[in-house]
């Protein structure tokens, strides 16, 4: 299969071009060239905001891996002064990740691509980054794709409004669309130092302490585009590993830090995420391999 991998030069594509070169003919589609492990694959310099760009790097393709994105809101009240410093335009988000994805689909759906899997994130349930300053209202443990989402800011809102995006095109052309929803993904150097740092926790923490190994996320993208025909046409998966960053069990957490969430946390054994993969394992038989307990 030829696939074109966008966000090629970011951390997570590193993972992706790793799962996917063996058994398929990769693209690269990035602003930065890739690293040079990859400098013999096909590139393409390109940016998700120039249309000519999109077009120009689905020529012949056969599926694609949508990775690129802005990770975080810089409009957000307070990270604006971060943005600044760092030279990103306040509407970098929303143009990254809602025109971009536009752009990308509409190209796809030109060349006769027949079906894109696309990073997304867990922030699309809308629990962090929030605006209002109001507890997110949650609803049940562990939160599964069912959950009411409320996001406020633009990073979530335009995760949420991504995955309805591709939705869309699977209803308008026939082509196949799955979103993953990582949380927290760490690569092995993340990994270690969550192990040499790790502490007790001191209160509660709105990003419910959940994470995801790269090389986990990867496996999951190629288990999605290589299992299409076993599918629904469009789906939505978390993906995070059943396990937390807290040195307490799950139980614990909620009972010292949110006593309110008592009656959702029943069911919940050990270090459970407060987040279920089940859906994407029960789709494409996903397990999460990668540990960050004990290696300190």
């Amino acid at each position: 299969m030829k696939v074109l991998i966008t966000g090629a030069s970011g951390q997570l594509g590193t993972f992706v071009i790793r799962a996917l070169r063996e058994r398929h003919e990769v693209i690269l589609m990035s602003r930065q060239p890739p690293d040079a492990e990859f400098a013999t694959l096909p590139w393409v310099h390109g940016d998700l905001t120039v249309f000519d760009d999109c077009r120009q790097a689905v020529q012949g393709v056969d599926a694609v891996q949508h990775l690129a994105a802005q990770p975080w809101p810089v409009d957000h009240p307070a990270l604006r002064r971060q943005a600044a410093e760092q030279g990103l335009p306040f509407d970098v988000t929303f143009k990254s990740n809602m025109l971009g994805v536009y752009y990308l689909m509409q190209a796809a759906v030109e060349a006769g691509v027949g079906r894109v899997v696309m990073a997304g994130s867990n922030c699309a349930l809308g629990h962090g980054y929030r605006i209002s300053q109001t507890p997110f209202p949650l609803q049940a443990l562990p939160i599964d794709e069912s959950h009411a989402a409320f996001p406020e800011d633009s990073y979530s809102y335009s995760k949420l409004a991504g995955e309805m995006l591709l939705a869309s095109y699977t209803r308008a052309y026939g082509i196949r669309t799955y979103v993953t929803r990582p949380a927290g993904i760490c690569p092995p150097e993340r990994r270690q130092q969550m192990a040499h740092h790790a502490a007790p926790a001191t209160g509660w923490n709105p990003w419910l302490w959940c994470w995801v190994g790269s090389e986990d996320v990867a496996s999951a993208h190629r288990l999605l585009m290589e299992g299409t025909e076993n599918l629904p046409p469009h789906d939505v998966y978390y993906l995070n590993a059943d396990d937390t960053t807290a040195l307490e069990p799950s139980a614990e957490l909620i009972a010292r830090f949110h006593p309110a969430l008592m009656p959702f946390a029943e069911g919940l054994s050990g270090h459970q995420s407060f987040f279920s993969a089940r859906k994407l394992t029960q789709a494409v038989g996903w397990q999460h391999h990668t540990a960050w307990r004990d290696r300190r």
